[in-house]
């Protein structure tokens, strides 16, 4: 159940990166800069079978924008030196269908990624030879809550684990317990013992509880998240220390007062 899990199906409001190389993708396989190409728009090679030469290159970098609504500015992130792939994001609308260069409208609402790629390879392939697609979800997430205050955590890797999320939230006390992240009731930290997962549609959410306290409570417990998990941990309540903090205001106003009165009787004594 957790490795299909792990196959993410694109949802509505997705939104994807996607990357196409022609020759297989001989360009991503080029740390050394050797096969020397050239870098067209948009990351396809001059070997492409496009109807204008490098004109197919260009539409991918300039008409996603004008046809997709949803796109971004592309991205060239090569993997080595002289290395170049073409990406740019597009959003999933409301009906599941993203709106690409050259392919135009297509359907990718409930297909998961490796599914997309080989839809999106047999469209590309009409207009260049061999085509290598990548396609990823740029806008995964999970929410944190409790301890933390709150944060939106973004999902840099597929295979990010509850550790590494509660690392960059600033820890279970949410950057100690006041100092960075924590404030108000969540000013003592967070309990380590009692950290929930909340899966699934909120109407009907799956939840599960893990202790990290214990050697035995990690070994127990599912770590893997999943994008749009919500991570609760429970903070560390306090209720003399509390009560005597959110009562500090009041302490310093009465403190005033009794100086200020203290003050006008001396005066109107001399």
């Amino acid at each position: 159940m957790n490795r299909t899990e792990r196959n993410y199906v694109i949802q509505a409001d997705d939104i994807l990166d996607v990357r196409v190389n022609t020759n297989k993708g001989e360009r991503i396989l080029d740390p050394n800069g050797e096969l020397q190409f050239g870098q067209p728009s948009g990351g396809l090679s001059p070997r492409s079978s496009a109807p204008a030469g490098g004109q197919g290159g260009g539409q991918g970098g300039g008409q996603g924008s004008g046809q997709g609504g949803g796109a971004r500015s592309a991205r060239n992130t090569g993997q080595g030196a002289g290395a170049s792939t073409g990406g740019s994001e597009f959003l999933v609308q409301a009906d599941g269908t993203v709106v690409l260069p050259m392919v135009g409208r297509i359907r990718l609402s409930g297909l998961s990624l490796l599914q997309a790629d080989s839809v999106l390879a047999i469209r590309f392939n009409e207009y260049y030879k061999e085509t290598f697609v990548s396609t990823r979800v740029a806008n995964n997430r999970v929410v944190v809550l409790g301890a933390s205050g709150g944060q939106v955590i973004s999902l840099t890797n597929d295979n990010m684990n509850l550790l590494e999320v509660l690392a960059l939230a600033g820890g279970v006390d949410g950057g100690g317990g006041g100092g960075g992240g924590g404030s108000g009731l969540y000013r003592n930290g967070g309990r380590a013992d009692n950290i929930r997962i909340i899966r699934g549609d909120l109407k009907n959410p799956r939840v599960q509880q893990i202790d990290l306290s214990t050697l035995n409570g990690m070994r127990r417990a599912n770590l893997q998240v999943e994008p749009n998990d919500i991570i609760y941990v429970e903070p560390i309540r306090r209720p003399l220390l509390d009560a005597l903090t959110e009562a500090g205001p009041l302490l310093s106003l009465t403190s005033l007062v009794l100086t200020t009165t203290l003050f006008l009787i001396t005066q109107i004594r001399r």
